[in-house]
C-alpha cells in the first residue's frame, strides 16, 4: 500500500527501541522500564547513563569502574583547546561544542563497528569530555584559562567546578545531577533521530554526536528554557491579577507561551514535577527571586486558564530558572542539555548498530518532468 507524505514523519515509527518508554496521556516516562521518578530520587547521573548505555542498572563494582573510566577521560586534548581559542568569542557555545566534538574523531581513530572495546572507549570518552568542552569554551571566550577537571567530584559537581573554580554547593550539585537525569533521554526526538540516521551510515561516534548537537542547536528543539527566562523578565510583576491579565492577553492573541504544552504530554510533564520539587528546596536554601515568584504565579494562572486543554508546564519551564539560580549562564542552558542527552544519543547509536540498516526514506515528486532543454544562447 502506498503511503502519502507525512510532514516531519509525525507519528511514523522509524525504529524499534527498548531505551525509553513514554506515555504522554498519563505522564509516564521510563528509562529501560524504570520510572523516571525512581531513577531521579535514588540514582546518580552516572548510574542512569550506565543504564541507558548498557541496558541494566550497574552493580556497585560496575558503577565504580564506570566512574573511574569517566574521570580518566575528562581532560581534553590541548590541540582541541587550542582550536577553541581560535573561535570568535561571540560565537554560540553550541557551535563551539559541535566543532570540538567533530574534531575528536581525528584524535581517536578506530573501528567502532566490530571492535567492541574501542566502541566502549568512544562512548566513555564522549560522555566524559562534553562537560569539559562546554566549561572550557565558556572560560576561553572571556579570556580565562580552562579549569582542569577534578577526579574527586561527580559528573555534575565537576562541571560546576570547571565553570567557576569554586567549590560547588552540594544542593546545587544534586539539583544539576537530577536535571541531567531528566534530560538524558526522551525517545525519538529530532536530535536522537539525527544521531540514528548518522549512525546508520556507520559514521564514527564523534560524527554521530556532532550531528545530534547540530540538531539540538535549532530553536525548534533546544533553547526553550532560555525563552522562558526572557518571558518571565518581560512580565510586569508577580501579582496574581497582573500575571493573569498578562496571560489572558497573550492567549487571546493565540501566542505561544514558552514552557507550556508538550507534543507528547497531555498532563503535566513528569520531569517538570520533579524539577519543581527541587526548585522549592533550592530557592528555600539560596533565597527566592522575583523570577521564581513570577514563574510560580504564572503556572497557577495557566493551569486555571488552559489546564483543561491538556496544556501544562513542561521540563523547560523550571530547568532554566533552576540553572540560573545555580549560576549557569543562559546561553549554556542548551549545551547543558547536550551534556545530559549524550547518554541517550549514544544509547540509540549502540541500539542502531545491533541490527543496522541505513536510513533511506523515499520522497514524493512535486516538480515538473521531461522539460525541454534549450542551450544558453536561446534562453
Amino acid at each position: 500500500m502506498e503511503m502519502g507524505v507525512v510532514p516531519g514523519l509525525a507519528g511514523v515509527p522509524v525504529a524499534r527501541s527498548s531505551i525509553c518508554y513514554l506515555d504522554g496521556s498519563v505522564g509516564k516516562l521510563q528509562y529501560r522500564g524504570y520510572p523516571i521518578e525512581e531513577l531521579s530520587e535514588h540514582c546518580s547521573f552516572e548510574e542512569v547513563a550506565y543504564l541507558l548505555l548498557f541496558e541494566k542498572l550497574p552493580t556497585l563494582r560496575e558503577l565504580d569502574r564506570f566512574r573511574l573510566e569517566l574521570t580518566r577521560e575528562r581532560r581534553v586534548k590541548f590541540r582541541i583547546i587550542d582550536m577553541l581559542k581560535t573561535l570568535p568569542e561571540g560565537g554560540h557555545p553550541m557551535d563551539a561544542l559541535t566543532a570540538a566534538v567533530a574534531a575528536m574523531s581525528m584524535f581517536y581513530p578506530g573501528d567502532h563497528v566490530s571492535d567492541l572495546e574501542f566502541r566502549r572507549d568512544c562512548v566513555v570518552r564522549l560522555m566524559a569530555k562534553f562537560p569539559t568542552i562546554v566549561a572550557s569554551w565558556h572560560r576561553i571566550r572571556f579570556g580565562d584559562d580552562p579549569i582542569k577537571p577534578r577526579t574527586d567530584l561527580g559528573h555534575a559537581a565537576n562541571f560546576l567546578w570547571m565553570l567557576t573554580g569554586e567549590e560547588p554547593d552540594p544542593l546545587a550539585s544534586r539539583v544539576l545531577d537530577v536535571a541531567l537525569i531528566l534530560h538524558a533521554e526522551h525517545s525519538m526526538n529530532a536530535s536522537t533521530f539525527a544521531a540514528r540516521v548518522t549512525g546508520s551510515t556507520l559514521a564514527d561516534p564523534y560524527a554521530v554526536a556532532s550531528s545530534a548537537v547540530g540538531a539540538l542547536a535549532g530553536p525548534l528543539h533546544g533553547g526553550a528554557n532560555e525563552q522562558v527566562l526572557e518571558m518571565l523578565a518581560s512580565m510586569p510583576s508577580s501579582e496574581p491579577a497582573a500575571v493573569r491579565a498578562w496571560a489572558e492577553e497573550r492567549l487571546a492573541r493565540k501566542e505561544r507561551i514558552p514552557g507550556f504544552g508538550h507534543r507528547e504530554y497531555k498532563v503535566k510533564d513528569p520531569r517538570a514535577v520533579i524539577l519543581q520539587r527541587l526548585a522549592v528546596q533550592l530557592f528555600g536554601k539560596l533565597g527566592r527571586t522575583e523570577t521564581y515568584a513570577r514563574a510560580e504565579e504564572l503556572e497557577r494562572q495557566m493551569e486555571d486558564l488552559v489546564g483543561h486543554k491538556g496544556v501544562y508546564a513542561n521540563v523547560d519551564y523550571y530547568s532554566g530558572i533552576v540553572y540560573q539560580k545555580i549560576g549557569i549562564p543562559r546561553d549554556l542552558f542548551t549545551p547543558v542539555f547536550a551534556i545530559a542527552r549524550i547518554a541517550g544519543w549514544l544509547a540509540h547509536l549502540l541500539e542502531q548498530l545491533k541490527d543496522n540498516r541505513i536510513f533511506r526514506p523515499s520522497q514524493e515528486w512535486s516538480g515538473e518532468a521531461d522539460r525541454p532543454f534549450a542551450p544558453v544562447s536561446e534562453r
